[in-house]
């Protein structure tokens, strides 16, 4: 499924970008969010489409749950990037390494002048933090907190 939350003005970005939801003869849902002024966007990927869109309300849309809906990943900032020599490997291997998760738990990982961004499962988050807290990455200790919600 490929949620919209505005349509783009080129149609064919816009295509090929829902095109992602039914690969391999599968099939697959793409759902845009428009706004009266995106109607001139939405007409001419109909035209390319060749095919008029199923439109309805917003308030048609219920909830499944009462639950908030929440991403499956967390980012988490270290303090320290590319100026102390931290790389995204050393901050995979420290999440693997002694710290015991496996890769498919961990994200992208964005190395900055200053900082490092990792996302992490959701379901490990806070251990993540503190086992990057109280252990190193690259031999060196490290402060670590949450962008997101946990």
């Amino acid at each position: 499924m490929v949620i919209n939350v505005d349509v783009t003005p080129d149609a064919e970005v816009h295509i090929h970008r829902i095109g992602r939801t039914g690969r391999a003869d599968e099939e697959g849902w793409a759902i845009s969010l428009a706004s009266m002024d995106e109607m001139g966007s939405v007409g001419k990927i109909e035209q390319l489409q060749k095919a008029e869109s199923e439109w309805h309300k917003l308030a048609e849309l219920t909830p499944t749950s009462t639950e908030p809906l929440l991403p499956p990943m967390v980012t988490l900032q270290i303090v320290g990037g590319r100026k102390e020599k931290i790389r995204a490997g050393d901050v995979l291997g420290a999440l693997t390494g002694e710290a015991g998760f496996t890769r498919e738990q961990v994200g992208k990982i964005n190395v900055n002048e200053f900082s490092t961004y990792v996302a992490v499962d959701r379901a490990i988050a806070s251990e993540a933090q503190q086992k990057l807290s109280s252990g190193r990455v690259k031999g060196k200790s490290v402060k670590v907190r949450f962008m997101d919600e946990v």
